[in-house]
């Protein structure tokens, strides 16, 4: 996969129509809520084939909800109706639905985005598309680079039903892009999220009392907190540039530090154990992970986010370190092993080897 953006122009004017897709959904929903809060956009259209909740759409005020699936042509009468400039494609799917299988997820994801966009590309008032991806199409594995690029690709094919998903979605997307030039695109690959209203991977994994980690590994991870998240995509449909861009926190943090922080226990184990011992550390949470996951607790992934800062023009509030402190506070995360005990342990060993805690 090789990521290009020859086309990378600056149209910003505001849109007018907008439509969301997977408004059911933690990012769909509460982007709807912030575009339909911005006076300059004249309608908010949230789309989804699951109603989203009562307090969703309570929090969507004036946005209209339209349920309605991608694969249906219903899609495109709501677009060519509603005359609609701008489209956000939020609703790819992380894992299977419930009850669902493999094949069930491709379609839902690759067949749902393949209609859409070819619903955008006949539409003649679609001025702008926007794809929320993720990092996972840069994959993980021992022979990444410090910091992924936008131009890079993945050093190896992913193997996660997920990543291939995002990998065929973007050149779909990046095919229109070619043959309506005049449309704008925009896709977004965000880091792992943490907040305290999502209760994602990384967060279900460090907040288990017990952490099962992989011998000789210390993954490295960059997050994204949940609000920065929220804001990137709002920039990236209001007056965000045509282009890909990653969207991180600042920083790096190591997952034995993450696990320190948290106050877990940390527990290194062979690769080839750490599924099924895990399962019987964490519980049946470790069974839902899926491949993408799994490799991001063995290496993690950093991200160059300088195109994110020059031409998306956007900042991060908050550090990849200040979005997990910020979601063990919300999630009431209490240390296992406390702060005093390691001192009280400190200093009893070194008195047992006679060294003042000064001389160190």
């Amino acid at each position: 996969m090789v990521v290009s953006d020859e086309d990378s122009t600056t149209r910003t004017a505001v849109p007018r129509v907008v439509l969301v897709t997977g408004a059911s959904r933690f990012l769909g929903g509460y982007l709807v809520t912030r575009l339909a809060q911005n006076p300059a956009i004249e309608r908010v259209i949230a789309v989804d084939a699951v109603s989203p909740s009562k307090d969703m759409l309570r929090r969507m005020g004036r946005a209209e909800f339209v349920r309605a699936d991608i694969r249906n042509p219903l899609i495109g009468k709501v677009i060519r109706n509603a005359e609609v400039d701008t489209v956000v494609h939020a609703s790819t799917l992380a894992r299977p639905p419930k009850s669902g299988s493999r094949a069930a997820m491709k379609d839902m994801n690759v067949i749902g985005a393949m209609q859409l966009f070819a619903v955008c590309q006949k539409a003649p008032s679609v001025r702008k598309v926007v794809l929320r991806s993720a990092s996972v199409v840069y994959g993980c594995s021992a022979k990444d680079p410090a910091k992924f690029t936008e131009e890079m690709s993945a050093r190896r094919r992913p193997a996660g039903a997920y990543a291939r998903d995002c990998i065929e979605i973007e050149g779909y997307l990046r095919g229109m892009g070619r043959r309506r030039p005049d449309i704008d695109v925009s896709i977004v690959r965000l880091a792992p999220l943490v907040g305290p209203r999502l209760n994602a991977t990384v967060a279900q994994y460090l907040t288990s009392p017990v952490v099962p980690t992989i011998l000789g590994r210390d993954a490295r991870l960059q997050v994204l907190h949940e609000e920065d998240a929220l804001a990137a995509l709002e920039r990236a449909t209001v007056s965000g540039p045509a282009g890909t861009f990653n969207v991180a926190g600042d920083g790096i943090v190591m997952m034995s530090q993450a696990i320190r922080r948290a106050g877990r226990i940390e527990v290194p184990m062979p690769f080839g154990l750490f599924r099924n011992v895990g399962r019987a550390l964490m519980g049946p949470v470790m069974r839902s992970y899926t491949t993408e996951q799994l490799e991001y607790f063995h290496f993690g992934c950093g991200l160059d986010t300088t195109r994110m800062r020059t031409e998306l023009s956007f900042e991060p509030r908050w550090t990849s370190m200040q979005a997990l402190d910020d979601f063990a506070r919300a999630a009431g995360v209490k240390a296992i092993i406390k702060n005093e005990w390691v001192d009280a342990a400190e200093n009893a060993l070194l008195a047992l080897t006679g060294t003042a805690k000064g001389e160190r």
